[in-house]
């Protein structure tokens, strides 16, 4: 399974603390290993804590039972896709 870096964007908590929240897509290869299955969305803070999301704007930090809003005007959105290596 891998992890791609496909976004990242700002949130705040109730108290106006800003997060780095970095977007990751994981995709398992299938069998036959040339299509891999549906990619799976996962969300974590820049220092690594785990993001579980809770609707399109709203996050909850697990470590810390944190509910964390999205900034509307900050999403980086799609990334370059990486140079592969040869």
């Amino acid at each position: 399974m891998a992890a791609v870096l496909v976004g990242q964007f700002h949130a705040r908590d109730a108290e106006k603390r800003v997060y780095l929240v970095h977007e990751f897509q994981d995709s398992t290869p299938s069998a036959d290993g040339l299509t891999g299955s549906v990619p799976v969305t996962t969300y974590k803070l820049a220092i690594g804590d785990r993001v579980k999301k809770l609707d399109d704007n709203q996050f909850l930090l697990i470590q810390s039972d944190v509910t964390i809003t999205r900034e509307p005007d900050t999403y980086v959105g799609q990334l370059p896709e990486p140079i592969a290596a040869s």
